[in-house]
C-alpha cells in the first residue's frame, strides 16, 4: 500500500519514537499490570484470611458459653490459632478481650493475663488501651499494686479519666488516702460531670471519709 509524503513522515517519525521510548512503555505498562495483579491478589489475600479468622472468632465465642474445663480448653485453641496464624486481623485482637474475660471469669487469671499481654505489645491502637485498663484491673485483684499502676501511665486522651479512676482504686487499697482522693477528683474533671461513672466515683470519695 502507497503512502503519500506526509504520511509516510509521520509513520517514521513514530517508528524513530518507538524506537527510542519503545521499551520504557513496554516497560512501564507490564510494571503497571503487575502492580494491579499483586494489589487484587493481596485484597483477596486479605478477605480470605479476614473470613477464615471470623470462623475462629465465632468458634471462640461459642467456647465462652460452654461449662467446665472443656470451655478452658476451646476458648485457648481457638485464641492461639487467632494470635498465630491471624494476628494481623481484628478478629484476633477482639478475641484476646473475648478470651480474656472469659478465663477470667473462670479463675484462670494466668490466661486472662497473657491474652492481655498479647494484645499490649501488638500496639493496635484502638484495642491496646482497653487492654492495660483490663490488664491493670487484673493484677489489681491479684493485689500486684505497683504493675498495675504501670499499666496505667501515659493515658491516651480518650481513656485519661478511667485510667484515673482505676489508679484511685490502687491508690486507695495500698492505704494512700490522699492520693487516692486527688486521683478520683482529677478523674470525675476529666470525665465530666454528665458521666454515668461520675456518681460511682463520688461514693468511693465519700467511702474514704474526712
Amino acid at each position: 500500500m502507497a503512502y503519500d509524503l506526509e504520511e509516510q513522515e509521520q509513520i517514521d517519525q513514530l517508528r524513530a519514537w518507538w524506537a527510542k521510548y519503545g521499551t520504557l512503555v513496554t516497560t512501564v505498562l507490564l510494571i503497571a499490570l503487575v502492580a494491579i495483579a499483586s494489589w487484587r491478589g493481596w485484597q483477596w489475600y486479605q478477605g480470605h484470611q479476614a473470613g477464615q479468622a471470623r470462623g475462629y472468632f465465632e468458634a471462640l465465642e461459642e467456647a465462652t458459653r460452654l461449662p467446665g474445663d472443656q470451655s478452658i480448653a476451646r476458648i485457648n485453641a481457638a485464641a492461639k490459632t487467632l494470635r498465630t496464624e491471624y494476628g494481623t486481623t481484628d478478629y484476633a485482637g477482639r478475641a484476646a478481650l473475648v478470651a480474656a474475660s472469659a478465663l477470667q471469669a473462670r479463675d484462670d487469671m494466668a490466661g486472662a493475663k497473657s491474652q492481655l499481654e498479647w494484645l499490649i505489645q501488638t500496639k493496635n491502637p484502638a484495642l491496646v488501651p482497653v487492654a492495660r485498663l483490663r490488664l491493670a484491673g487484673l493484677l489489681f485483684d491479684q493485689k500486684d499494686y505497683d504493675a498495675a499502676l504501670a499499666q496505667l501511665n501515659d493515658a491516651p486522651q480518650a481513656f485519661a479519666g478511667l485510667y484515673e479512676d482505676r489508679k484511685g482504686d490502687i491508690l486507695a487499697a495500698q492505704g494512700k488516702v490522699a492520693d487516692a482522693r486527688a486521683v478520683w477528683i482529677k478523674a470525675m474533671d476529666t470525665l465530666g460531670a454528665g458521666h454515668p461513672l461520675v456518681p460511682v466515683i463520688k461514693l468511693k470519695l465519700d467511702a474514704l471519709g474526712a
